[in-house]
């Protein structure tokens, strides 16, 4: 099996983007957006695990094999965020009486 190593310019590239990428989510936490924030944080989340997976996790240049095990990762938590979605919709609420 062969190992990819990326030069390691490739890494602190990757590390700035992640620090980058942190800071503007941490100046996001305060900034009122409304419902832009939830929407912004989640897509900065999502890059940054991008950035990990391709690059620390070697996914980028490796197998298909690791490639199919990524996407069916992936497949499996979108199926168990839907389930909780689904139900956290369906669930009769209770009102609370005070």
């Amino acid at each position: 099996m062969e190992t990819v190593t990326h030069a390691a310019k490739i890494y602190w590239k990757n590390c700035a983007a992640l620090m980058l990428l942190l800071g503007l989510t941490w100046t996001i936490g305060y900034i009122d957006l409304g419902m832009f924030n939830v929407i912004i944080a989640l897509t900065i989340a999502i890059i940054k695990a991008l950035l990990v997976a391709l690059f620390f996790m070697h996914i980028k240049g490796s197998s298909r094999l690791l490639h199919l095990a990524a996407a069916v990762g992936v497949i499996w938590l979108v199926i168990m965020l839907s389930l909780t979605v689904g139900d956290y919709f369906t669930r009769g609420w209770v009102p609370l009486n005070h």
